[in-house]
């Protein structure tokens, strides 16, 4: 039976945020072409080590990547407006999806912003008493089609903290800008996100994709 296999990776590119990218060598000159990359831990889709927001936390060559491919619960929330919070009560009708060790996935389609203005500033994000619930559950994984977990405009770094540090210090692994999870047909994909394996670091650039039976 064929599988569909989609992309829910942003395409990094040159000037985007967080990497700009230079030749190395070129073809006309030696043959070959090569590429420099000046490249930011949180630059497009990616993962959070517990490092991020937790002075001791574990760093992303750690995560354990039986975290990273697996089956994942697709929710869909995309009614959210932005600069909202995305609640308990949002989830109520799926309870039984949120089991231990269960990877979430949560549909806002705020990937569509992600070369507007508003995609760092309006996003609708998780609120702190969602992300306890999340963390009282032992959800392995969440994953979001927006920037940050939490709220990025100024004013914000107290909420940016908690709602990091609740999740990071509860066991929950976040990847951050996943995209085109509207284009998923099933409730439940079968999931590979993997973070590039950079000692020390408190994040890294993933490639999420979900297959689909």
């Amino acid at each position: 039976m064929a599988r569909k296999i989609t992309d829910l990776t942003l395409t990094l590119y040159d000037g985007m945020r967080g990497l700009e990218t230079e030749p190395r060598t070129l073809f006309a000159d030696t043959g070959y072409n090569t590429t420099t990359l000046h490249l930011y831990s949180h630059a497009g889709t990616h993962m959070d080590a517990p490092l991020h927001f937790v002075p001791d936390g574990d760093t992303i060559d750690h995560v354990d990547l039986h975290v990273c491919i697996g089956p994942a619960e697709v929710i869909d929330v995309s009614h959210k407006e932005p600069n909202s919070r995305i609640s308990v009560e949002d989830l109520a009708a799926h309870d039984e999806r949120l089991y231990p060790g269960a990877r979430l996935l949560l549909r806002t389609d705020w990937h569509r912003h992600a070369e507007m203005e508003d995609y760092r500033s309006h996003m609708p994000r998780i609120s702190a008493e969602l992300a306890h619930f999340l963390v009282d559950r032992r959800i392995a994984l969440l994953g979001v089609e927006t920037p940050s977990v939490a709220s990025l405009r100024e004013g914000c770094g107290a909420e940016l903290t908690q709602v990091h540090r609740i999740l990071l210090k509860g066991g929950v692994t976040i990847v951050e800008s996943l995209a085109h999870l509207d284009a998923l047909t099933q409730d439940t994909v079968h999931l590979t996100v993997l973070p590039l394996k950079i000692r020390g670091c408190d994040g890294a650039p993933v490639r999420a994709v979900a297959i689909e039976a």
